[in-house]
């Protein structure tokens, strides 16, 4: 990494994160002259070294992996990265952007600065740290949205003889003790965990919830292949159905292990998987759920579906030679909703929460922020002059929070930041520009 004065106390632009955003902003920077210094309170990109299992892979092909100046060039590109390819991938990015890094230093609280007017155009911002103070004409919050990893009260009175762990801190089968598991939450890394065990022919319980899901290959093309035919990757938040709603959507699961294909969770029931409706409480040795499991069932059937559908319709319309497509059919239905699940009988060793995280912007000290605490902006922008956010879900599109879009998003910041033009509270004419 690029070696860094340590008497400079003021930058034109401070970074705050040091992952995949982060980086891709400095590297926009560099390439425009834009003196600026990365906080990175840990390691950069060290995410995806503690906090991805063994088995981990991308659950979107290889070609969407496109860091500024730093696309994926492998023989590979409708392949699956896995965990160790995608860190090799990585380090070849960190030493292409060579940023001034500071790693291992907390950024404790940004601020409009005692001699910085909320009107101006550069500044400056306070940026309080572990390792001092120091100033900025401009700050980019990177850090990402999944700060605090979600873990519901109810976790204390579990026995603390059982082994409970978010799933970031999950690694593989073997790492857990003898017994069953509970997964709570089937989301991507709740199937995806949930599949890593059964595999492993452990007995793998799931509490399902509303986590929509996806098929890997239809009609002779990765879905994902053809929704970019479709342009949805390029579609903005403002134009999509749910607006800025979108962002609170669960992801859809699916997989690129071994090659790529569906998780289908009916299936995993007819091999012995046992699957529960929304956890909702612990009532002395039995956990209680809702009698929804059919309702997640059939929702998530519902949009990979209505996913397939508008593919039909895109290769109808355009007149595409294809492979015949059908409509999925549950292959398994669940005979009683099962609310109650004794975990001694079970054999319950250990459970995996798999339910999120929440973001924590509590040192940006900027009226900013909507009543949950996520920051409001367009594109980025905030209505605090030179107060971006970068790396967010859907912060522009689909790809935002992802290494297919947020290139594009840190360089349409990197332009505003150059030319000053994002200083001014967001208008209805900027909001039209950005989309």
């Amino acid at each position: 990494m690029a070696s860094i004065n340590p008497h400079t106390r003021h930058y034109s632009v401070i970074i705050v994160g040091g992952g995949q955003a982060g980086l891709s902003m400095s590297a926009c920077l560099k390439e425009r002259g834009i003196d600026h210094l990365v906080l990175e309170k840990r390691s950069v990109v060290h995410t995806w070294h503690t906090q991805r299992w063994d088995s981990f892979c991308l659950v979107t092909p290889n070609w969407q992996c496109s860091l500024p100046g730093w696309p994926y060039t492998g023989g590979d590109p409708h392949g699956f990265m896995v965990k160790d390819e995608i860190n090799e991938w990585l380090a070849g990015f960190v030493a292409y952007v060579d940023a001034p890094v500071i790693e291992g230093v907390s950024v404790l609280r940004v601020s409009r600065s005692a001699n910085g007017s909320s009107s101006s155009i550069t500044g400056p911002f306070s940026v309080a740290t572990s390792q001092g103070d120091f100033t900025a004409g401009q700050v980019v919050v990177a850090s990402g949205g999944y700060h605090k990893p979600i873990v519901p009260r109810l976790a204390e009175r579990l026995p603390q003889s059982m082994v409970q762990m978010h799933s970031a801190e999950y690694r593989n089968p073997q790492s857990l003790p003898k017994g069953a598991v509970l997964v709570v939450g089937c989301g991507q890394s709740g199937s995806q965990i949930a599949e890593d065990l059964h595999l492993a022919g452990r007995k793998v319980y799931v509490a399902t919830g509303d986590a929509p899901r996806c098929a890997r290959f239809y009609r002779g093309k990765d879905v994902v292949d053809w929704l970019s035919d479709m342009n949805y990757y390029d579609l903005p938040v403002t134009q999509h159905p749910l607006r800025e709603g979108v962002r609170d959507n669960t992801n859809h699961y699916v997989t690129g292990r071994d090659g790529g294909r569906d998780i289908d969770l009916r299936r995993f029931a007819l091999e012995g998987m046992g699957l529960y409706g929304l956890m909702t409480e612990l009532d002395g040795d039995d956990m209680r759920f809702l009698p929804n499991l059919k309702g997640n069932l059939d929702a998530a059937d519902q949009t990979y579906n209505r996913i397939n559908a508008s593919i039909d319709k895109h290769i109808e319309t355009n007149g595409i030679a294809a492979p015949a497509g059908q409509v999925y059919q549950p292959v398994w239905e669940p005979k009683e909703e099962r609310t109650t699940l004794s975990l001694k009988k079970a054999g319950i060793g250990s459970v995996i929460w798999c339910i999120g995280y929440s973001p924590d912007f509590a040192w940006v000290d900027a009226p900013v922020f909507n009543g949950r605490g996520d920051p409001l902006h367009v594109r980025g922008m905030t209505r605090e002059p030179g107060l971006y956010f970068l790396g967010l879900p859907w912060l522009h599109t689909w790809g935002s929070g992802r290494f297919s879009g947020v290139a594009r998003d840190a360089t349409f910041l990197a332009d505003r930041i150059g030319d000053g033009m994002a200083q001014a509270a967001p208008s209805p004419e900027r909001l039209a520009l950005a989309a």
